[in-house]
C-alpha cells in the first residue's frame, strides 16, 4: 500500500487503506481519466459498484497505470436485483471481468434489500475460493447487520454507511467495533448539503490548522478510525484530500464537531417504504 496512507486491519487480517477514492456519480466517459489522476495522486484504494455503471472505465485506468496489483485495494458492490446465490455469483464474475481483475479485495452487498442472505452465502463461497480477499455490506442498519452476523459463518469485514458531520453514527460505531466490523464512510462531505463547506464550526477549525473544511472532515473521520473514500474529479482536490496526515484535531475540536450531528440521514432512510420501493425498482444492466 502507499506508504503515505495508513491501513486499518480488517477482521480477517486483510489490510485496507483508511483513505481511498470513490467514483460514485462520476460519469462513465470521465471515469478512466479521473481514476488515472487519482492513482497518479497516490490513491491505492478504489471504490466502485455495479450500479455506478463505470466498472469498466475503472478497470481500464487500473490496467494502464502499471501499478502492481498487490499495491491496489479494489472494492465493488452487488446490486439489489442481482441478489440470490446463483445470480450473485454471475454478477461477481461480470464485475471481475469489467474490472479486468483476477480477484477483488472487497465485495459488498450494496443494499440490505432483496434476497441478500443467499447473496451472502455465495460471497462466503467466493471468499473461501480466494476470489475475494474480504466480504462486507453497505447501508446495513444495526438490526439487519446483527441478524446477518448471527445466522452466517462469516462476519462482514466492512459496513459502508452514510457517515459525515451531520450524521455521525457515533451510536452505531461501538456496536460495529464490538462485532469486529470496520465502519466505512460514504458521503463524507454530505455532498455539500446543509452548507457543509461554509459551516462556521468546520471553517474555524480549518483556519486554526491552515486546512480546508474538506480536510478537517477527512481528518475527523480518520481520527475516529473510519475508512473514508472521498470523490473528486479535480486533481488539485484529489491531492488536497490526501494531505490530511500532518495535523491532528484536538479533543475540544472533536467535541465541537460532535455538536453538528443531527442524528438523521441527509439523503434517505432505508426504513422508509417509499425509499425501499424506489431502490428496489432501480434496474442495473
Amino acid at each position: 500500500m502507499s506508504a503515505a496512507i495508513p491501513d486499518v486491519t480488517l477482521n480477517n487480517g486483510v489490510k485496507m487503506p483508511i483513505l481511498g477514492f470513490g467514483v460514485f456519480q462520476v460519469p462513465g466517459e470521465q471515469t478512466e481519466q479521473v481514476v488515472t489522476d487519482a492513482l497518479a495522486a497516490g490513491y491505492r484504494s478504489l471504490d466502485t459498484a455495479a450500479s455506478y455503471g463505470n466498472e469498466e472505465a475503472v478497470g481500464r485506468a487500473i490496467a494502464k497505470s502499471g501499478i502492481p496489483r498487490d499495491q491496489l485495494f479494489i472494492t465493488t458492490k452487488l446490486w439489489i436485483q442481482h441478489t440470490g446465490e446463483d445470480t450473485a455469483r454471475r454478477e461477481f464474475d461480470k464485475s471481475l471481468r469489467n474490472l479486468g481483475l483476477d480477484y477483488l479485495d472487497l465485495y459488498l452487498i450494496h443494499q440490505p434489500l432483496g434476497d441478500y442472505y443467499s447473496s451472502w452465502h455465495a460471497m462466503q463461497k467466493l471468499y473461501a475460493e480466494g476470489l475475494i480477499k474480504a466480504i462486507g455490506v453497505s447501508n446495513f442498519y444495526p438490526d439487519r447487520l446483527v441478524d446477518l452476523i448471527q445466522h452466517n459463518d462469516i462476519t462482514p469485514a466492512v459496513n459502508q454507511i452514510e457517515t459525515h458531520p451531520f450524521f455521525q453514527r457515533a451510536d452505531y460505531q461501538p456496536l460495529l467495533r464490538e462485532h469486529g466490523v470496520q465502519i466505512e464512510s460514504w458521503g463524507p462531505f454530505a455532498e455539500g448539503r446543509n452548507d457543509l463547506f461554509t459551516n462556521p464550526t468546520l471553517t474555524e477549525i480549518g483556519e486554526a490548522h491552515g486546512k480546508s473544511v474538506a480536510q478537517v472532515v477527512l481528518r475527523w473521520l480518520i481520527q475516529r478510525d473510519v475508512v473514508v473514500i472521498p470523490k473528486s474529479v479535480r486533481p488539485d482536490r484529489m491531492a488536497e484530500n490526501l494531505d490530511v496526515f500532518d495535523f491532528e484535531l484536538t479533543d475540544d475540536e472533536i467535541t465541537r464537531i460532535a455538536a453538528l450531528d443531527t442524528g438523521v440521514s441527509a439523503f434517505f432512510d432505508h426504513r422508509d417504504p417509499a425509499m425501499v420501493t424506489w431502490l428496489g425498482g432501480r434496474r442495473v444492466d
